[in-house]
C-alpha cells in the first residue's frame, strides 16, 4: 500500500527539525520568515485570545503569533520529532502548549479556539475538503483562519525562474546539505506543481468557502512562489 500524503510528509521532514529552520530560510532566498509573518498577521485576535498553529512543526508561526499578538497558542503537529524541537526551541514560553495529533483528526472540542494557523499543510491533506471542514470545526463563528503554502508563479518570467530553482537549484543544493533535504529537493517540485495544477487558486478559494468559511481572500507573495488565503468561520 503506498504512503498516504500525511505518511509522506512525516516521513520526509522527521529527520530535518534541528536544521529546518536555517535552511527552510536559505532555500527560499530567505522569504519564509516573511510569509511567516504575513500568515500571522492576518488573524484579528487579543492577548486573552487562543490561537491553534496546525502543522506547527518547529514552532516558528507559534512564536510570531505570541510575538505579534501577544495571545496564546496551542501548537499542533503529527511528528514528535519535529515537536521535540520544537520544545528545544521554545523553551520555557508559557503561551505556547504542544500537542501531537494529526490535522484530520483534531483533538479539540468544537467551537475552541479564537484563530487558526497552517503552514505548509494544505499540499498534504489525503482530502483536501474534509480537512478544511475539520479546521473549520474547532474555530468559534466569527474566528479567522489563515493557511499557507507554496504555489507556482503565475507570470512567465517568474515562473521560468522558480521551474529552474525547483528542478535544478533545489536537487543540487538540498543533496550538498544532506541526505535528507537532498530527498526533499527532490520531492518538492513535483508537489507544488501537482496541488497548484488539482487546486489553482480560484479553486481553492472557492473549497475554503465550502467548507464553512466566509469573506475568503488570497495574496500571492514573493511574484507567485507562496499563496496565502484567509477567511471567517461562518
Amino acid at each position: 500500500m503506498s504512503a498516504t500524503r500525511t505518511e509522506l510528509a512525516r516521513g520526509l521532514f522527521a529527520p530535518l527539525g534541528p536544521t529546518y529552520d536555517r535552511y527552510a530560510r536559505a532555500l527560499s532566498f530567505g522569504q519564509d520568515p516573511h510569509w511567516r509573518r504575513f500568515l500571522a498577521s492576518r488573524l484579528p485576535v487579543a492577548k486573552d485570545d487562543v490561537v491553534l498553529d496546525v502543522a506547527t512543526g518547529t514552532g516558528a508561526v507559534a512564536l510570531e503569533l505570541v510575538r505579534q499578538h501577544g495571545c496564546s497558542v496551542v501548537g499542533v503537529d503529527q511528528s514528535p520529532e519535529m515537536l521535540a524541537e520544537a520544545r528545544r526551541r521554545l523553551g520555557a514560553a508559557s503561551r505556547v502548549r504542544l500537542v501531537e495529533a494529526t490535522a484530520e483528526k483534531l483533538p479539540f472540542e468544537d467551537a475552541s479556539f479564537d484563530g487558526l494557523t497552517a503552514a505548509y499543510l494544505l499540499r498534504y491533506l489525503d482530502d483536501l475538503p474534509a480537512g478544511l471542514r475539520e479546521l473549520a470545526r474547532v474555530l468559534r463563528p466569527g474566528a479567522t483562519a489563515a493557511l499557507l503554502d507554496f504555489g507556482v508563479p503565475p507570470r512567465a518570467l517568474p515562473r521560468a525562474a522558480w521551474n529552474i530553482w525547483v528542478d535544478l537549484g533545489l536537487p543540487v543544493l538540498g543533496r550538498a546539505i544532506s541526505p535528507g533535504w537532498g530527498e526533499v529537493g527532490r520531492f518538492l517540485g513535483g508537489s507544488i506543481r501537482g496541488f497548484d495544477e488539482r487546486w489553482p487558486v480560484e479553486r481553492l478559494v472557492a473549497v475554503v468557502h465550502e467548507a464553512g468559511f466566509e469573506d475568503v481572500r488570497a495574496r500571492r507573495l514573493s511574484l507567485g512562489g507562496c499563496t496565502v488565503l484567509w477567511g471567517r468561520r461562518a
